[in-house]
């Protein structure tokens, strides 16, 4: 007879752990016979199990009591069981121009605390950090959760980013090229901290729970003066070799000189790089029957479908979101959905988002949750391990 090693012992232990911890993980209240079933793993197991994790503060006793159909039982009720979603909590942080976001969810991805904070477009990058400091103190404060019980912090940032978490590009924001944003915001938490890009990270939130849930193929397209979009294929996230997957902004480079803020501009004066307030105006006005306004929208809003186009033709995307700050975009969908019908050799599903403003912190919290899972179910699933 073969004895098991202490690591083979070590690794059972591991994975039957995971097993009864999936079984919780979407909210279900459990008792030890229950668990059972769900697992196949045998009683004593199971009791040795909850024990372990009630001792690490990933399980905790339910106080209900009554049964499924709403009635309390009779006698000694059975233990149950649920995933202690109040053992840790997560961050999102999205750090834009105009706007600094920020979200704080549980475990289970509940959104339990908020914040947001304007900033001035020629904020300097000590400022602007700083303004994202306090905006994550008061969150944590208003919601009464300790900076020590974060878990995990995803970062969502204009420009091109590496996997270590280094700005290399964004020229929109003071002091920003060559940021190591990862680092600097990791001196404020004792957890992981993830910098992405924002268009990449709003594509991950509309999967998450936008109107791409779902779906493995997507284009998400935050439109604005400079455009960028995020991408899924086949169930991943597209970064490219260097993080710069999505740049459509730098289109009109080829062969199409004229500028966002030359498209959008009604006076013939161009109109200030990224600002979001007069664009909103633009798009205002064009909504309330400007002529002239109507024509900067349709200038910008042809720019946006020739760009959106290429797009979709290289990567062929089950749906395409628009999305972004630009009030207005609900009048982006029709002409863009027209443009692929008469380009495409299949055409995409065309959706307006419905995250709105929460997008890139949304995606910045579900990155911050991808890492936290797969720590907490690192074992793969390899059928139950019986004791």
């Amino acid at each position: 007879m073969t004895q098991a090693s202490a690591g083979d012992s070590s690794v059972v232990r591991r994975i039957n752990s995971t097993e009864t911890l999936r079984a919780l993980r979407g909210g279900e209240v459990l008792t030890v016979t229950a668990l059972m079933d769900a697992t196949g793993l045998s009683r004593p197991t199971v009791e040795g199990v909850v024990d372990g994790l009630l001792a690490e503060g990933l399980i905790v006793e339910s106080t209900t009591t009554e049964t499924e159909d709403g009635s309390r039982p009779r006698g000694r009720p059975a233990r149950r069981f649920r995933f202690h979603v109040e053992a840790g909590y997560l961050l999102g942080i999205d750090i834009g121009i105009h706007r600094i976001r920020v979200l704080l969810a549980d475990l289970s991805g509940t959104i339990v605390g908020r914040a947001a904070r304007t900033v001035e477009e020629d904020c300097e990058a000590e400022d602007r950090l700083e303004r994202v400091r306090t905006a994550v103190s008061e969150t944590l404060r208003r919601a009464q959760v300790p900076r020590g019980s974060l878990w995990g912090v995803g970062v969502g940032t204009p420009g091109i980013v590496d996997t270590d978490g280094v700005v290399q590009l964004a020229s929109a924001m003071p002091g920003w090229n060559g940021l190591d944003l990862g680092a600097r915001l990791g001196r404020s938490f004792r957890c992981p901290v993830q910098v992405e890009n924002d268009a990449n990270l709003a594509a991950i939130g509309e999967r998450w729970k936008g109107v791409a849930a779902g779906s493995d193929d997507i284009v998400y397209v935050m439109a604005g003066l400079s455009p960028g979009a995020g991408s899924f294929v086949n169930g991943r996230l597209h970064r490219g070799f260097g993080g710069a997957a999505g740049e459509i902004g730098a289109l009109h480079l080829l062969g199409r000189q004229v500028t966002p803020e030359n498209l959008l501009s009604t006076t013939g004066t161009p109109l200030p790089p990224l600002d979001e307030a007069a664009v909103g105006e633009v798009f205002r006005h064009a909504a309330e029957g400007d002529a002239t306004a109507a024509e900067a929208v349709d200038r910008f809003v042809r720019r946006l479908v020739h760009d959106v186009t290429a797009l979709v033709l290289a990567l062929d995307p089950e749906i395409v979101v628009v999305g972004g700050w630009a009030a207005g975009l609900a009048g982006a969908v029709p002409p863009l959905t027209a443009e692929l019908q008469r380009l495409c050799l299949r055409m995409p599903r065309v959706e307006l988002s419905a995250l709105g403003a929460d997008g890139v912190a949304l995606g910045a919290l579900r990155t911050a949750m991808d890492r936290v899972e797969h720590r907490l179910f690192a074992v793969e699933h390899t059928g139950s391990a019986r004791a």
